[in-house]
Order: structure tokens, then C-alpha cells, then sequence
């Protein structure tokens, strides 16, 4: 290096910490705008329907009297809905990753899946409404009920339990496999006793990013059928009898809090707008309590991982 380059250099350094700083405020920019728009709705729709959220809110029927209506059955709804979704989606979704990861031969059949898997984490949820409502509505013959519901948005989120299945595989080290099967394990005893438990905390996540998108979704729910108002309960799934499983309740028709709420905005009086900013607020944070048990669980597992 000459001495006469010094002085070009440290021209360029000057340049390249300016545009990083620059870059650095952009992004903090951006970051701060997407978080204050999200507090800034979530605490507007807390002071909105704070007067709202009571232990009667919880426990009450949907009313056509502002202050006597609640969010029972939308809230159970949600819970049941729920539970279907995550026993249909996660176990096929886990599934379908590890094989396309780890057993799938690389052949067109193969790239063809893997193209179609990451295009439908795209697709519309509407379309998947319109799909369930062919399929599981009239052709299986489940009708408007919670199996319908769950198994509809378990095919939306599917896609997402895939894809991040896959990812979270892929950001394994190499010598973890290297050195499984150079101790003489069998491929399935390095996915089950390697890949799988250390790629959880990836899986967690993209179930959980998954189960958030499903719980406020309100297309596709509305396309097969969900009721706006209803005054009961789905059956308990607990039965009073051995083996004390009732299925009953899948054939349930039902509610879930998306659609409450699209039902209070829809009407003019001032009362209804509140129950549905204060059933905005509970949404949120049952999606947060997601999130939360996600994290939770993550941190855990991630502690007994040593590579």
C-alpha cells in the first residue's frame, strides 16, 4: 500500500460508517413503526372496551342487549377450533417436513411437491374456505360444524408447519449426522434421537406463527358456515363414561371470536363497538399467551442442547 492510498482509505471507511449508521436508523425506523402501530391499536382497543372485560363478559351468551352479551360460546369455539387444527396440522405438517428433508429421494416428483408446498403458504385464505366447504362440508359430509372448522384451518396452516419444519432441519450442523452415523446409527434413530429434538425450538415456532394466523382468521370460517349468533355450548369432550372422550362436539355447530366481533362491528350502536374493541383485546392476547408458551418452551429445550 502506498502512502499516498491512506488518505483514499480512510475516505471509504468515512463512507462505509455512514452508510451503516444510516442503514442501522432505517431499520430501527421501520422496527419502531411496525411496534408502535401495533401498540398504539392494541392500547386503543384497551381503552376502548376496558369498562367491558368482566368475569360476565366470559361468562355470558352472545345478547342482542350491548350490556348483557359476552364472548362464551366464541371463546370456547376458539379453544375447540383450535384443538382440532393443531391435531390435524401438526403431527402431518412435522411429518411432511422430515420426510421431504430427510427421506425424500431429489427427483422432479420431489422439487414439484416442494414448489407446491411453499406456493400454498400464499394462497388466499378464502380459497381454502371455498376448498373445505366442497370437501369437508358437502362431499365428506362433516356439515358446519367444529371438525369442518379445524380441519379447514389445518390445511391453511399446513403449508407454514412444513416449510418451517424444513428450515429448522436444514440449520442443523452437518457433523450431528456425520458423527450419528459414524457410531453405526440407522437413519431413523439419527431423526429421532438428533434431528427432531434438536430442531424443536425451529418446529415450536413456525407451529405457533402458524396457530396465530389460524385463531384470527375469519374467510374461510365464514365460508363454511359458521354461525354469528349462538346461545349454547358444543358438547364437553370429556364424557361422564369410560373411556370418558365424548366426540360428540366436533359435529357441533359453533362460533369463534373473529366472527363475534365481525358480528358487534357490523351493528351502529356505540355499546356493540365496545364489546367488540374488548373482545379485540382478549384476541390479542390469547395470541400472545401462544407466543409466550412458544418462547417458553423454546428456551427450555434449546438449554439441553449442546453442540
Amino acid at each position: 500500500m502506498k502512502a499516498e492510498d491512506i488518505p483514499l482509505i480512510r475516505k471509504i471507511i468515512r463512507r462505509n460508517k455512514r452508510l451503516e449508521l444510516l442503514f442501522a436508523v432505517a431499520g430501527l425506523v421501520a422496527l419502531l413503526i411496525g411496534v408502535l402501530t401495533f401498540v398504539a391499536l392494541f392500547a386503543q382497543m384497551a381503552f376502548a372496551g376496558w369498562e367491558r372485560i368482566t368475569p360476565e363478559f366470559f361468562t355470558n351468551f352472545p345478547s342482542r342487549r350491548a350490556a348483557q352479551a359476552g364472548i362464551l360460546s366464541a371463546w370456547v369455539g376458539s379453544l375447540l377450533v383450535m384443538l382440532v387444527t393443531a391435531v390435524s396440522a401438526v403431527p402431518l405438517g412435522v411429518a411432511s417436513g422430515i420426510y421431504l428433508e430427510e427421506y425424500a429421494p431429489k427427483n422432479l416428483l420431489t422439487d414439484i411437491i416442494e414448489i407446491n408446498v411453499t406456493n400454498l403458504a400464499g394462497v388466499p385464505s378464502i380459497v381454502y374456505g371455498l376448498l373445505a366447504l366442497g370437501v369437508f362440508v358437502y362431499t365428506f359430509g362433516f356439515g358446519q360444524s367444529i371438525l369442518s372448522a379445524g380441519l379447514t384451518l389445518g390445511l391453511l396452516i399446513l403449508p407454514v408447519v412444513i416449510v418451517a419444519t424444513r428450515e429448522s432441519i436444514r440449520s442443523i450442523p452437518l457433523h450431528i449426522r456425520e458423527a450419528a452415523y459414524g457410531l453405526g446409527a440407522t437413519r431413523w434413530q439419527v431423526t429421532r434421537d438428533h434431528i427432531v429434538p434438536y430442531s424443536l425450538p425451529g418446529i415450536m415456532t413456525g407451529v405457533i406463527i402458524g396457530m396465530s394466523r389460524a385463531i384470527g382468521e375469519t374467510a374461510p370460517i365464514i365460508t363454511i358456515g359458521a354461525l354469528t349468533f349462538i346461545a349454547f355450548l358444543p358438547e364437553s369432550p370429556v364424557g361422564p363414561e369410560f373411556p370418558w372422550v365424548n366426540f360428540e362436539w366436533l359435529t357441533s355447530g359453533f362460533t369463534v371470536m373473529p366472527i363475534q366481533m365481525f358480528n358487534w362491528t357490523s351493528r351502529p350502536e356505540e355499546a356493540f363497538q365496545q364489546n367488540a374493541a374488548a373482545a379485540g383485546f382478549i384476541l390479542v392476547l390469547m395470541t400472545l399467551a401462544m407466543n409466550a408458551v412458544s418462547i417458553w418452551i423454546r428456551y427450555h429445550v434449546r438449554k439441553d442442547i449442546k453442540w
